[in-house]
């Protein structure tokens, strides 16, 4: 994590990109800096509301004084805050100095918790993804999951915060999340070991003789580097350039804005990746590819679902915009805004939506997603078993003898099958339309 700073008065601020709950520094100018506290004193010189703070004194008062129960100054001023930014939508948030310290910790990439990545819907959390291989993924969560309860705790009334500092706890102990469900008639319950997550950003393997597949949990700081380590080790197994690729995003909850640009580049080879755009000048960023191709223009497949949030979003509509990739699988999660973190005095901060971001043909992702090229829904697909022995020519009493194969003709060589895909619906018709396009390639030239 790199924090840009620059002064606001006697105050050191720091200005950090947020996606989904993980940093990324922003360099400022001081051009730039500047004008942020030009655009500051703009927004400050504009006349308070003066019946509303009236109203507001009035409640703060009442409550003081008529409450059933006698409440600090200090409380009632700190849910104000919080229902003020709650009140903007669901990212932008206050965080107290332990809230801000668990936030940092999530973000170095190991954290005693669940594995789950999660937003507020209606008062409560919802599940954006379960991050692979962790306690929340092995128990069965799913994308889209509303939590209604913490152990015998409501989440109706809670904070976002709230809710993630009582799924963190110590490594080893239990937790029950109690879930509505799409198509579920009762609520579901999950009781859950916390474990210390260690998140493996980059997975690689061998589908197919010459076809790689690439599995990104999540965008860190180091994703880029792996990813390029990941395809060496691919070209390395097929000794030479591979034939095509399957980019995997499936429930990847986002990660590190400058990381999806490093893997948007990564395949890229000019134009746009992605801009921001808000309403002050150091909100406004743009993204550019180099002219580099890990993969040399071989075909690409990127495989997303519900699940596939921000910064796998930028990544596919990068992708997809610059037609470089074709999009599979069902519309992505759709969350297309810019945090930013702001440190405040006594060690809390603010988040807060600073701007939104686009693909390069100026598609906004915000609530609507990236639209897959193929829809694909998730299935499971099994191998019908054999009843008997298929019967072939070969097996007919007195064929004709194929003449050819005994004037040594060079005999077919099936591919080498490195790892089964058929219980992976999607995956499987990834590998089949990769397998297509090189066909059609090879016959076109």
């Amino acid at each position: 994590m790199k924090f840009a700073p620059f002064k606001k008065g006697p105050l050191l601020r720091y200005t950090l990109i947020l996606m989904l709950g993980v940093f990324v520094g922003v360099g400022i100018t001081l051009e730039r800096a500047v004008q942020a506290e030009r655009e500051s004193a703009k927004q400050a010189a504009q006349p308070l509301p003066i019946d509303e703070l009236r109203t507001f004194t009035e409640v703060f008062s009442r409550i003081k004084s008529d409450y059933v129960e006698p409440v600090e100054d200090k409380k009632l001023l700190r849910d104000a805050i919080q229902g003020m930014l709650s009140g903007l939508d669901p990212h932008s948030s206050f965080l107290d100095p332990e809230g801000f310290k668990e936030m940092r910790v999530g973000t170095e990439g190991e954290f005693g918790g669940l594995g789950i990545e999660v937003t507020m819907e209606d008062g409560f959390v919802k599940v954006v993804s379960p991050i692979e291989d962790t306690p929340a993924a092995r128990a069965g969560l799913k994308t889209g999951d509303l939590i209604i309860r913490l152990d015998s705790k409501a989440v109706k009334g809670m904070t976002l915060n709230e809710a993630v500092k009582m799924m963190r706890g110590k490594p080893g102990s239990d937790i029950t999340l109690t879930v509505v469900r799409e198509g579920q008639p009762k609520p579901l319950p999950f009781t859950i070991t916390r474990a210390v997550i260690k998140i493996q950003s980059v997975k690689q393997r061998m589908l197919e003789d010459g076809f790689g597949y690439v599995r990104i949990t999540q965008f860190q700081a180091n994703t880029a580097d792996t990813l390029k380590e990941s395809l060496n080790k691919l070209k390395q197994q097929h000794k030479g350039n591979l034939k095509g690729l399957v980019l995997d995003l499936r429930n990847n909850p986002g990660g590190v804005l400058n990381a999806a640009v490093a893997v948007s580049d990564a395949f890229l080879t000019s134009g746009l990746i992605v801009y921001t755009e808000g309403r002050v000048a150091d909100s406004e960023l743009k993204f550019s590819a180099t002219p580099a191709d890990l993969i040399n223009g071989a075909p690409m497949v990127v495989l997303v679902n519900g699940g596939s949030a921000s910064a796998s979003e930028i990544v596919a509509g990068a992708l997809q915009d610059h037609k470089r990739a074709v999009i599979m699988g069902t519309k992505t999660f759709g969350k297309g805004s810019v945090q930013t973190i702001l440190p405040m005095t006594g060690g809390s901060a603010l988040k807060i939506t600073t701007a939104r971001y686009y693909t390069p043909s100026g598609r906004s992702i915000q609530a609507t997603g990236i639209l897959p090229d193929v829809i694909t829904e998730e299935a499971k697909v099994t191998k019908r078993e054999k009843t008997a022995e298929e019967l072939k020519e070969a097996d007919l009493s007195g064929h004709l003898e194929n003449k050819v194969k005994d004037k040594g003709a060079k005999k077919d060589k099936p591919s080498v099958k490195l790892e089964s895909t058929s219980e992976d619906y999607q995956l499987q018709e990834a590998l089949n339309l990769l397998k297509g396009i090189t066909i059609f390639k090879a016959q076109s030239h």
